[in-house]
């Protein structure tokens, strides 16, 4: 991974992500090591929405492991980069492991909502906005992060979800934020790869003429 093909994050320069990753320096883990430990949090996440259900209370543990696998996928570049921990297999840890997770997140999201098809199909578009990046990245187009629904921003709008479901259906006995919000999700994803592809294609367009 080199700083190129990073996805810009204002948070990797705060100081508690440096004071974060010299504590892994400390110890003896490596970037792939960080990158399979965010899968472990994405299983986690993913049994504690199914588990509870359309309003149990687990979906909170859900939100925080949404949130500690995308510490982890920061944290795993910081050490391969600034701490110079490279890996031979480091672009094959830094994206497989993110595939993986969208999918295990959004999948059972929707099999807790009653929605198993909206949950594949937010799946099926979070890796086909991931390939049209890679696609433009093989031409040497460099990495496209834009959104409106790049990974960052699912992943937000999905921990809204899991903090709003059981807020929504202990207060009023309802279901309608989870459901919405992944509709919105993959509505948005949909609307990035359209933005993406364009991108893409102008500037191919340019580089040939």
């Amino acid at each position: 991974m080199t700083d190129n093909n990073r996805r810009p994050l204002k948070s990797r320069s705060t100081g508690w992500a440096r004071l974060a990753m010299n504590a892994l320096l400390a110890t003896r883990i490596t970037p792939n090591q960080i990158s399979v430990l965010g899968i472990g949090f994405a299983m986690l996440g993913a049994w504690a929405m199914i588990a509870a259900g359309q309003g149990g209370w687990l979906f909170l543990l859900a939100a925080l492991c949404i949130q500690l696998r995308l510490l982890c996928n920061m944290l795993d570049g910081m050490v391969a980069v600034e701490g110079k921990r490279h890996s031979p297999y480091g672009p094959l840890y830094n994206e497989i492991p993110d595939r993986i997770e969208d999918s295990l997140f959004l999948t059972a999201f929707g099999y807790a909502m009653g929605l198993p098809w909206l949950g594949w199909l937010a799946s099926l578009l979070a890796v086909a906005a991931a390939y049209i990046r890679a696609v433009g990245s093989s031409h040497g187009l460099g990495e496209d992060f834009g959104g409106p629904m790049a990974k960052p921003h699912r992943m937000a709008a999905l921990t809204l979800a899991c903090i709003a479901v059981p807020v929504e259906w202990y207060f009023a006995g309802s279901n309608y934020a989870g459901p919405i919000l992944l509709a919105l999700i993959a509505a948005g994803t949909v609307l990035t790869i359209i933005l993406r592809t364009l991108r893409i294609a102008a500037q191919l367009k340019e580089s040939a003429e």
